[in-house]
């Protein structure tokens, strides 16, 4: 079984890669979608303990939670120990039942993949990329997102030309859905001819 991870700067299409990647056949795991679960579940209880009065009705407020450990590099540090083996676990759980599936690739959708070190786990790592004034565009027709808020997210990510750099396969999401698709479906050819030549 092949594991790639994909991993991207905000706004640069993740999301809309690893769907066609499952469309592909590949099974997909979203860090991102995890906390969420997480947020509703297991990690609540230990999250108000660290962090009294971001709990409501059992669920994480993810607003006052955001009060609490955004610009406090000790208080996210706090955050990250609560969750991340959380989320580690659910991953691990995932390519268990994946493996036993049969599945020959799973894509592990991890946003910030190289600034945690998650590469060490993938057998390649794909970037997606687009044009610097695309992502803006993107990002700031978000709800709620501010030019600021933008800056500050972008701040505490990789660069994009690092990520590229470190990469195995780049995807460019900057053109038509179609002609991202096709590159999906060249990653995927290359792969398979690897797999076959081993």
């Amino acid at each position: 079984m092949l594991v790639l991870g994909l991993t991207g700067s905000v706004g640069m299409g993740k999301s809309t890669v690893a769907g066609m990647f499952a469309d592909e056949g590949a099974a997909t795991f979203n860090a991102d979608d995890t906390v969420h679960a997480l947020y509703r579940g297991a990690a609540a209880p230990l999250v108000e303990a660290e962090f009294p009065g971001t709990v409501v009705d059992g669920v994480v407020d993810r607003a006052r939670l955001g009060q609490k450990v955004l610009g406090d590099k000790g208080a996210l540090a706090r955050l990250e120990r609560i969750v991340h083996p959380l989320v580690r676990k659910a991953e691990e759980d995932f390519r268990v039942r994946a493996a036993g599936e049969g599945r020959r690739i799973v894509l592990l959708d991890i946003p910030l993949l190289f600034e945690k070190g998650s590469e060490t786990r993938m057998d390649a790592v794909i970037v997606v990329s687009a044009p610097a004034e695309i992502q803006r565009e993107r990002v700031l027709a978000r709800p709620g997102m501010t030019e600021e808020r933008f800056d500050s997210i972008l701040a505490s990510q990789m660069p994009d030309a690092e990520k590229r750099l470190r990469a195995h396969f780049v995807i460019d999401t900057g053109g038509s859905l179609e002609r991202t698709r096709g590159e999906v479906r060249d990653i995927l050819r290359a792969l398979a001819a690897t797999a076959s030549a081993r």
